[in-house]
């Protein structure tokens, strides 16, 4: 239930700065947003799956966190992330 490598790697090469970055706040959101959509439809199909359901809303919480942190920090970045990714906030 996770996401593939090649997936992973167009989102980080997508959403990073520069060239060797993987982990700054927009690149993280991305790859959340991705998992989270994947978890969303599975559940959609297996609505008793809680273990899964559990992690979805940990994952939520996580891209909380760093939305929240972006909001702070660079709001005009927090602004085009959420529009790329279409995220509500």
């Amino acid at each position: 239930m996770t996401i593939t490598k090649e997936k992973k790697k167009d989102l980080i090469t997508k959403y990073q700065k520069h060239k060797n970055d993987t982990g700054s706040p927009e690149v993280q959101v991305a790859v959340l947003t991705e998992r989270i959509n994947h978890l969303t439809n599975h559940l959609s199909t297996n609505p008793k799956d809680y273990a899964s359901q559990r992690g979805l809303l940990m994952q939520v919480g996580k891209r909380k966190g760093y939305l929240s942190y972006l909001k702070e920090k660079d709001l005009e970045s927090y602004r085009r992330i959420v529009d790329l990714l279409g995220i509500r906030s």
